[in-house]
């Protein structure tokens, strides 16, 4: 897990602060919004008809 999770902290989208031994890890949502961004508009072709139903499903699993 550990080796994934630096992985990440190395590409931006997840930050970690340390507490003594311990370290908690959070996803960096700004970064996370950027690569989504990213990968919308790369898969789709700068269409976003094309997209429209990942859009849908990301809005409508919210929590």
């Amino acid at each position: 897990m550990s080796a994934h999770l630096a992985i990440l902290t190395r590409a931006g989208l997840v930050r970690f602060e340390r507490s003594g031994r311990t370290i908690f890890y959070r996803a960096d949502l700004d970064s996370v919004r950027g690569l989504m961004r990213f990968l919308a508009h790369d898969c789709c072709a700068g269409n976003a008809a094309m997209c429209s139903a990942l859009v849908d499903d990301l809005v409508s699993n919210r929590r």
